[in-house]
């Protein structure tokens, strides 16, 4: 008889990152996963609807679990929400992540937090793990305030910081990807920024770098894709690398487009320090290819 697999509990298990997670960890891991808003079904994985704002709730769930690692993946990640809800944001991206952290230091079980390159202001790019900090909007503060808390509750935890990520929808979340081939597809114009620059990767992948920084580093660390591209430079991409006759890509500047948060210009990341974990991401139009579907 084999061993038993560890029990992983990952966290917002229908969002975009928890799902990828969840699927690439069925191989390795007895996998427990959260929801709340967005209740799922996901083979290879239990899922509980829990609220972790409730930290009663959340300490009863350990104790039921016993979880032998935990990596926090959800969040209110849009940038324009949680500027104009800050209180209601800080709840779930400050409060019960630092919460979280606390529970896996009472257990000394490993602990993996999902940050964001939106820590930095975007002029001084690319950023390696010892740049300093310079959010620019509420989602990037609450990002930087939770790093800060969670390494002083328990110094062993991994800040994972992730670039713009791409790929597969899952049953609930989708990536910028999707709503993109849906206007290519309907004849609409796409309009993509040329001054903002980014590192992305495929939710896939990022996946792969968050379950090897699991138990293998502590502290920061950067998961950024090989490859310092546009938003419209993707576009142009994506388009080539899957044919798309008939695309109307327009070409626009930050400026263009009011939004509530604010846009750093250049967010790429350095990522040496995981290359030499084994993090090597495929070009990108490898992991555009490697995806099951557009749509």
């Amino acid at each position: 008889m084999s061993p038993a697999l560890q029990k992983l509990l990952i966290t917002g298990a229908s969002g975009f990152v928890g799902w990828n997670l969840c699927q690439t960890a069925a191989a390795n891991w007895q996998v427990f996963g959260t929801t709340f808003s967005h209740p799922i079904a996901l083979e290879g994985a239990t899922l509980r609807k829990i609220d972790l704002r409730d930290h009663d709730a959340v300490k009863a769930l350990f104790k039921q679990i016993q979880p032998d690692a935990v990596i926090h993946a959800a969040a209110a990640k849009d940038p324009n929400y949680c500027q104009e809800n800050p209180i209601e944001s800080h709840r779930i991206n400050v409060d019960a992540s630092v919460s979280l952290a606390g529970l896996c230091a009472d257990r000394e079980i490993p602990f993996v937090f999902t940050s964001t390159d939106m820590v930095f202001d975007g002029t001084s790019a690319p950023y390696a793990e010892t740049a300093p900090v310079s959010p620019i909007h509420v989602y990037g503060e609450q990002k930087v305030l939770t790093e800060e808390r969670i390494l002083a509750r328990y110094p062993a935890a991994a800040i994972c910081r992730l670039p713009l990520m791409f790929g597969d929808a899952g049953p609930v979340a989708q990536s910028f990807l999707q709503p993109m081939v849906q206007q290519i597809n309907t004849g609409a114009t796409v309009n993509l920024f040329t001054d903002e620059y980014r590192t992305p990767i495929s939710g896939r992948v990022a996946a792969e770098g968050l379950l090897l920084a699991l138990g293998k580093t502590r502290g920061i660390l950067h998961l950024g894709g090989s490859e310092r591209i546009s938003r419209y430079e993707f576009g142009r991409l994506m388009v080539e690398t899957f044919d798309f006759k008939n695309a109307n890509l327009n070409a626009c500047l930050q400026r263009d487009v009011k939004m509530a948060a604010r846009r750093p210009p250049d967010l790429s990341l350095d990522s040496a320090k995981a290359h030499q974990l084994g993090f090597a991401p495929a070009p990108i139009a490898r992991q555009l290819r490697d995806l099951s579907s557009l749509i």
